[in-house]
C-alpha cells in the first residue's frame, strides 16, 4: 500500500508541474511516472493493482488533455506532415494522434497505424469498446459520449481521425484539422465546422481501459 500511495502522489506532483515544463521534460517526467508506476504494480497486491489501474487512468487522461495536447495546439496541419515537435513542422490527423499517444508511453507503431484507416488502431485500443454509427445526426453522437461517461475517446471518420475528452459532461474534438490547415491542431465543440460534423461514418472507441492501462504501465507492444 506504500508503494501504491507513493505512486499517486507522484501523478499528483507531475500533473500539477508539467504544465511549466517543455515538451521534452514533460515526456520525460512522464516515462518517470510509468517507471514508478511499472515497479509498484508489478509487486502490488490484487487490491493495490486495481488502485494503480485506476490511479494510472485518471492520470493518464488528465495528462494528455491538460499537458500534452495543448503543446500541440496552433501545429498546421497537412496531409504529409509527420512531425515530432509540436510547433515546428507539420503534423496530419493521423500522425497527431499516433504521435501523442507513443509520447506519453504507449508502445505503437507510430508510421505504420498513422498510414492506416483509423478503424484499424481503434480496435486495437478500444477492443470491445467501439460503436459505430452511420448518417447519424450529431445528437446521437453526443448522447452516446455522454452516456458512456468520462473519459478519452479515439473517432474515425470518412477521412479524418482524433481524439474527443469528455469531462464532466463537457465534450470537446481534439485533432488535427484540414478544415484549418494553418492553424491544425485545436479542441473544438463538436458542433463547430469541424469533419467530425458532417462525416457520414463514425466509429468511436473509448480507451483506457483497464487492459490498456496494464499495457501502458508494462510497455506492452502492439502491432
Amino acid at each position: 500500500m506504500k508503494d501504491t500511495l507513493l505512486v499517486l502522489f507522484l501523478f499528483f506532483v507531475c500533473s500539477i508541474y508539467a504544465q511549466h515544463k517543455d515538451y521534452r521534460t514533460t515526456l520525460q517526467e512522464i516515462e518517470m511516472v510509468r517507471e514508478k508506476a511499472r515497479t509498484s504494480y508489478n509487486i502490488a497486491n490484487t487490491a493495490e493493482k486495481d488502485s494503480i489501474i485506476t490511479a494510472t487512468r485518471v492520470y493518464i487522461f488528465k495528462t494528455l488533455v491538460d499537458d500534452v495536447f495543448p503543446f500541440w495546439y496552433g501545429t498546421p496541419w497537412d496531409f504529409n506532415g509527420h512531425t515530432k515537435i509540436p510547433g515546428e513542422g507539420k503534423i496530419a490527423c493521423g500522425y497527431f494522434v499516433t504521435t501523442t499517444l507513443q509520447d506519453i508511453g504507449f508502445n505503437i507503431p507510430r508510421y505504420k497505424w498513422a498510414q492506416s484507416a483509423s478503424e484499424v488502431f481503434i480496435k486495437k485500443l478500444a477492443k470491445q469498446q467501439v460503436k459505430r454509427f452511420t448518417n447519424k445526426p450529431l445528437s446521437t453522437i453526443e448522447n452516446f459520449l455522454l452516456n458512456s461517461g468520462d473519459g478519452l475517446y479515439l473517432v474515425g471518420l470518412d477521412d479524418h481521425t482524433g481524439f474527443i475528452s469528455v469531462d464532466n459532461k463537457k465534450i470537446r474534438f481534439i485533432h488535427a484539422s484540414y478544415y484549418k490547415p494553418e492553424i491544425g491542431v485545436m479542441a473544438e465543440v463538436l458542433d463547430s465546422e469541424n469533419p467530425l460534423k458532417y462525416s457520414k461514418y463514425r466509429v468511436i472507441g473509448k480507451l483506457l481501459s483497464n487492459a490498456m492501462v496494464h499495457n501502458w504501465i508494462n510497455s506492452v507492444r502492439y502491432n
